[in-house]
């Protein structure tokens, strides 16, 4: 079932991810749906300090908002926000993976999942009371579509059995992140919560992090702005705000999270045991 996957993932991904498949959907976007001032509104980003997230930054700087960058590194935080501001003229507030192989963080913790998942389970469920008292409030995680070749497996979150590949840790941790947006705009009405897959872009993570792919795929990337470009609607649009909470977008369309007969699924029980297993590991993170 995994080559089956793979193989339907990479034709998808050949028609749709690259930049002539975003070039193909934004034939249908509406340039209004960008042109609103949000003057007076926070953002809050992580991984802001290069990529997609950078790109975000100073398109929503753009348009007045306050964006505070949540960075690992001081230094190249820093320096972002200096460019953004001398791009966007705008003041913006500071605060402040794939690995391909099996690394634990100092608290013990294998390095993707406790990057890509369970830092933003602890940082998201730490804002959720604050977020209920804002003015359309709104969550959005990058995910991946390579998503889409994982099935949940909530029996080794942190990859302890069998050989490690960095790749398709990656991309359970991007089915987690879909799985726990779901779940979440279940139980928080008040809040919007989408997830979306920005398509193959040139960035300095997927340079370092996918080397090979990035040579072959090099001439057919999306640009960092075109890869942001459904951030920044799903974050400031009114047409985003209309779409049911708990989706997953792609080129400002919500998209299915599971592939034609890939058998993907999980049921219920194993996604209530993901967030159960979360928030276990979290209490030790929440002030």
């Amino acid at each position: 079932m995994s080559l089956y996957r793979n193989t339907v993932w990479l034709l998808k991904g050949l028609q749709e991810y690259t930049k002539g498949g975003y070039e193909a959907a934004a034939r249908s976007f509406s340039e209004a749906d960008l042109e609103v001032n949000v003057s007076g509104r926070s953002f809050i980003i992580t991984g802001a300090n290069s990529g997609i997230g950078k790109a975000a930054a100073c398109e929503i700087a753009k348009r007045g908002g306050t964006v505070h960058l949540v960075c690992r590194n001081e230094d190249r935080a820093n320096e972002a926000r200096k460019d953004i501001v001398e791009r966007c003229k705008n003041e913006i507030n500071n605060a402040g993976c794939m690995v391909n192989q099996r690394e634990l963080t100092e608290d013990g913790l294998e390095k993707n999942f406790a990057t890509n998942t369970l830092g933003t389970y602890v940082l998201t469920t730490a804002l959720i009371p604050t977020l209920k008292k804002s003015e359309n409030p709104r969550v959005i995680t990058v995910s991946s579509g390579g998503m889409l070749v994982q099935k949940l497996n909530v029996e080794d979150l942190q990859f302890e059995k069998g050989s490690f590949d960095g790749t398709m840790a990656y991309a359970q941790n991007k089915r987690q992140q879909v799985i726990m947006t779901e779940q979440w705009a279940a139980q928080h009405k008040e809040i919007h919560f989408s997830s979306m897959h920005p398509g193959w872009a040139d960035t300095p993570a997927v340079q370092s992090s996918m080397p090979d792919f990035h040579a072959k795929m090099k001439n057919k990337l999306r640009t960092e702005a075109q890869g942001a470009d459904t951030v920044v609607w799903l974050a400031i649009s009114d047409a985003a705000s209309r779409q049911p909470s708990g989706l997953f977008f792609q080129d400002r369309k919500a998209v299915s999270t599971h592939l034609p007969l890939a058998s993907s699924r999980s049921s219920p029980a194993e996604e209530q045991k993901l967030m159960s297993k979360l928030e276990e590991l979290a209490v030790k993170f929440k002030c």
